[in-house]
């Protein structure tokens, strides 16, 4: 599950009170759409680092490894609509958050908080100040975009993670990163994709590599 910068998570009856988001919800899919796949699915974005593209694809492999990871909600059901953030709190059965609830949603599993948070710094349509009612999209390319710049950018980690990877240090990398998505292992909801993620990575990285010749 994706934790973030900031964790927030409610109990079941609450809602989050971000403003200037349509609280309707949109339609979901059923949980058996949510089907499993052998690796995680290629890109929407176009573009980019292809250690980071390898990246990303390795943090899906623990997050949302399904045949449509940027529809998947916590839990395993599928949101129709990719317009907004869907924004659902849905209630957490297992682990030391049990009770609490969760908005985690998408191939990266953003919450709805931290999602704003990174889509106003690295949104590739970003909302003007001057129209504040309008959403940052939540579709398949903006969501690697906003994942892609954030790992992109040293600033945000203290360290440069493009570089670290480019020097095959995987395994550092994933432990850095395991606060934020904590399916990555070294964190508290190691699960059973986290032992494989260096040799997924590794596998990732010769078909992102091979994009670019």
């Amino acid at each position: 599950m994706f934790v973030g910068v900031i964790l927030v998570l409610f109990r079941s009856s609450g809602r989050l009170l971000w403003p200037l988001v349509d609280f309707s919800q949109p339609p979901l899919l059923s949980a058996a759409q949510s089907e499993w796949v052998a690796k995680p699915e290629p890109l929407a974005m176009s573009g980019g680092n292809p250690y980071l593209r390898a990246l990303m694809r390795t943090i899906s492999a623990g997050e949302s490894n399904t045949a449509r990871p940027y529809h998947l909600l916590y839990g395993g059901q599928m949101v129709r609509s990719l317009k907004r953030h869907p924004d659902q709190c849905i209630e957490i059965t297992v682990g030391p958050n049990q009770g609490d609830c969760t908005t985690a949603a998408g191939r990266y599993q953003f919450l709805t908080t931290t999602w704003y948070a990174k889509a106003r710094r690295y949104h590739p349509n970003p909302v003007s100040n001057y129209l504040p009612w309008k959403r940052y999209r939540f579709d398949p390319a903006s969501q690697d975009q906003v994942v892609h710049d954030w790992l992109a950018d040293s600033g945000a980690w203290g360290v440069d993670i493009a570089q670290l990877l480019y020097e095959g240090e995987i395994d550092y990398v994933l432990q850095l990163l395991s606060s934020t998505w904590t399916s990555l292992g070294y964190g508290i909801e190691t699960n059973s994709m986290s032992a494989y993620l260096p040799a997924i990575y590794d596998e990732m990285l010769v078909e992102e590599l091979a994009q670019t010749e």
